[in-house]
């Protein structure tokens, strides 16, 4: 028999934890309250993603500003897991498309050359959140390694993108849409290896 705590296990997500949802009462029935959970968790990654994208400060010489919305995108993956950290960016890439001004700087629209970014994010997201459900934010260098992995996959569909719309050689995409940003990236990085852990040993103790 196990003893180990839902914080300590895998195959939850911080969440799961800190807003646990409560058994269902028949079998193969939902519960609308823990679809309601994941409706307001959903909905709040999608919100703090645009908030974090309003944290913006323009490169010299490239189209892509720095922004907190790649650090929040990888925050909301690792925290609600793949299924909930794929519908909040869906909701984020599709309303900043309606019209929504949440995209980096307050624009929205799929017309700038930096959206490649934000479809990154969305599988980013996805990827890392199944990297959590494994334990991939439980200690300092499994975070650092999946953070590394949501951010190669951010600039992987992101960078492509910037040379086709931006009509310009890979190489300079490269140059303006991914040099850059490397230190703030690592910085980033830095900051989920301290909060996540801390994260799930501050819920475990709780736990």
């Amino acid at each position: 028999m196990s003893t180990a705590s839902p914080a300590a296990s895998t195959g939850t997500v911080l969440a799961d934890v800190v807003f646990p949802a409560r058994p269902a009462r028949a079998a193969g029935l939902p519960d609308r309250r823990a679809l309601a959970r994941d409706a307001a968790l959903v909905l709040g990654g999608a919100a703090l993603t645009g908030l974090a994208a309003q944290l913006s400060v323009p490169v010299p010489g490239s189209p892509v500003p720095v922004t907190g919305q790649t650090f929040a995108a990888l925050l909301v993956g690792t925290s609600l897991g793949a299924g909930r950290g794929f519908a909040s960016l869906l909701l984020y890439a599709v309303a900043g498309m309606a019209g929504m001004p949440w995209f980096a700087e307050g624009s929205s629209g799929a017309a700038a050359p930096s959206f490649g970014y934000v479809l990154g994010m969305l599988l980013a997201a996805t990827v890392v959140g199944a990297l959590a459900r494994r334990g991939g934010d439980r200690g300092v260098l499994r975070t650092a390694g999946t953070m590394a992995v949501g951010s190669a996959i951010i600039y992987a569909v992101g960078v492509p993108y910037l040379a086709l719309a931006a009509d310009i050689s890979l190489a300079q995409a490269v140059a303006v849409g991914l040099t850059p940003f490397l230190i703030g990236d690592a910085l980033k990085a830095a900051l989920a290896m301290g909060a996540l852990p801390a994260a799930w040993k501050l819920v475990g103790r709780r736990g």
